[in-house]
């Protein structure tokens, strides 16, 4: 280790971290990543922890997280002219992003868009999703970022749902919910602004409803000040999970959730840069990091992880933002060589599909500094894959769903390559149980259902007690994960609890056997199910698509698997397909509707 090739330590907020000589020496030494956490979380460091009352529950909190997201957005303006978002051929600046905002929230003020009040957007990954979002969070509404794969009953339920006064809609999404309109709008007083859209589908709004062009406000140049009086545990979203069955909950996330996963995010890149070993300088010498940190954001900003995870801390850190149209990995490797992309990533999905392009060497992916991905179970050999393509990148694998505001644990670096299999320990304003059957606290390295509680975790599902009451207990949140912890206290994610399947009395765990058949170097993607059975009760079922010049019997993969699982994890049904596995807005595999078709053509 050479200190004077340590980097200097990351500002958070505009202050620089404290890295005092007992962590210099710690890192000589071996710092352990408890060791690194206990010392930035310590009374008077930026991470300091506390613990507060948040709805009568005592809560684990950062100290000295800001109060509320309205602080971060005028935050932001400190960053002036650096790049913050690009779309195909459009960019924006910091300032030009902040003063369409603040346009954009006289407007609603205009419209009568009062605090509390809910805004719906519903459009794809465009500027105007992100202006629209922080517009409506400044004047202390709701933003109410609504699925954009949804058909129009869907949307139409969403808009009902959440109460919503004003609909931000692009053509696709207006073109849906159109005929649903005019019988919302017997219910409540509505308008719609039209991002990106024609005469011709505007015109389909009903006459009862005011509709304005986004366009000719963004131009109207109006700016007032912002002086929205909210609180921390002042609702701030309203996202809809995206559950296979029922209607979809609309989960309530406040402004201390949303603060507190920027929090984590900002934790989990301080301490990861703390414990990065250096390159010796005898080894390959590291490239230039490049001067501008740049995100290819790659997953809908509908999701939490493209808001909460990528979205909100990016505008804080002052990093630029690539917006994709939609998904194609062919336009990622496009992007990153054009953008110098340093951080990139989605779903695990998304990352193979980079990695498996027929042309990624013809792309120039140096400038790849980091490779993050949640959402949905990665095998260990993505790991190995990532460091072959991206020897620059640190891989990094998290853990977080929509009601713990994204990052509840995240593994990242040198320790995810040591542990690949686990999401790494929660962070440090997370509490986590694991929940037997009989509901007691389960012994290390045994499974049981994840319980979560921490200022992250949001207060319940909006006009849905029952839900709300399902899943929380005194501030515990029902993950409804399968989960062990390590004796080092990481967090390993077995499975879904609805996606585990029993085979003859034992239970087989999906991305166990996922994981297993990802070694193949002939396998593209995969999905395991469990199939019926009279006798055993469940079948293992996997489901694969090859990679282009690819070739693999049956056979040749039973054995692949046989050689490093036990017998009864080996797939007895075997099917191969062409197309690209079912996937939801989010990147996650349609198990559900893959088990039902695997099924009837059993």
């Amino acid at each position: 280790m050479h200190f004077h090739n340590i980097r200097p330590p990351i500002k958070v907020f505009g202050s620089r971290v404290p890295l005092v000589l007992e962590i210099l020496y710690r890192i000589a030494m071996g710092m352990t990543v408890s060791q690194a956490t206990e010392l930035l979380t310590a009374k008077g460091q930026p991470f300091e922890v506390a613990r507060e009352d948040i709805r009568g529950v005592p809560t684990l909190v950062w100290a000295k997280a800001p109060k509320n997201l309205v602080e971060l957005l005028h935050g932001s303006s400190r960053h002036g002219d650096k790049t913050f978002l690009v779309f195909e051929d459009e960019r924006y600046s910091f300032t030009e992003h902040y003063e369409l905002v603040l346009t954009l929230a006289a407007e609603l003020l205009e419209m009568g868009v009062e605090k509390g009040d809910r805004v719906a957007i519903a459009m794809r990954n465009y500027p105007e999703w992100i202006i629209s979002f922080w517009a409506t969070i400044s004047i202390g509404a709701i933003a109410v970022p609504l699925n954009a794969w949804w058909s129009g009953d869907e949307l139409a339920y969403g808009l009902e749902n959440s109460g919503s006064k004003v609909l931000i809609f692009d053509q696709e999404r207006i073109q849906r919910v159109a005929p649903y309109l005019s019988e919302l709008s017997q219910s409540a007083d509505l308008s719609v602004l039209a991002v990106r859209c024609s005469q011709d589908v505007s015109s389909k709004v009903p006459a009862s409803i005011v509709q304005r062009e986004m366009q000719d406000i963004l131009k109207s140049g109006v700016r007032k000040p912002i002086e929205a009086l909210i609180e921390a545990d002042d609702p701030a979203v309203i996202f809809y999970t995206s559950g296979t069955t029922g209607r979809a909950k609309g989960a309530i996330g406040t402004h201390r959730n949303l603060v507190t996963n920027l929090m984590n995010a900002f934790f989990v890149t301080t301490r990861s840069t703390m414990l990065a070993k250096e390159r010796s300088n005898s080894d390959n010498e590291a490239t230039e990091a490049p001067a501008e940190s740049s995100y290819l954001l790659s997953v809908p900003l509908f999701h939490a992880t493209g808001c909460f995870a990528t979205m909100i801390p990016n505008l804080v850190a002052g990093n630029k933002i690539v917006l994709m149209r939609r998904w194609d990995p062919e336009d990622a490797l496009a992007l990153i060589e054009r953008e110098r992309v340093t951080f990139f990533g989605g779903v695990p999905t998304m990352v193979w599909q980079v990695l498996n392009s027929p042309n990624f060497a013809k792309y120039d992916t140096s400038s790849i500094r980091n490779i993050s991905y949640g959402g949905a179970p990665a095998p260990s050999e993505l790991v190995r894959r990532i460091k072959e393509h991206f020897p620059t990148g640190m891989p990094s694998n998290g853990y977080g769903l929509t009601e713990t505001s994204a990052i509840a644990a995240m593994n990242v670096g040198d320790d995810y390559v040591r542990k690949p299999d686990s999401v790494g320990p929660p962070v440090p304003v997370c509490e986590v149980r694991i929940i037997g059957s009989d509901g007691t606290d389960q012994d290390i390295n045994t499974p049981g259902e994840l319980w979560i509680k921490g200022a992250n975790v949001i207060p319940g599902y909006w006009n849905n007690q029952e839900a709300t009451a399902a899943s929380f207990s005194n501030g515990w949140l029902h993950s409804g994960d399968v989960a062990f912890i390590d004796e080092e206290g990481y967090l390993h994610i077995v499975d879904r609890a609805k996606d585990m399947l029993i085979r003859g009395g034992e239970n087989v765990y999906s991305p166990e056997v996922e994981g297993a058949i990802y070694e193949h170097p002939a396998v593209a993607d995969v999905a395991v199910v469990g199939i019926p059975d009279l006798v055993l009760g469940e079948e293992v079922c996997a489901i694969i698509q090859l990679r282009p010049g690819h070739s693999l019997s049956e056979q040749e993969l039973k054995e692949h698997v046989a050689k490093r699982l036990a017998h009864f994890k080996v797939p007895k049904y075997v099917y191969f397909r062409e197309d690209a596995l079912p996937r939801n807005a989010a990147g996650k595999l349609l198990k559900r509707q893959l088990k039902n078709e695997m099924t009837e053509n059993k």
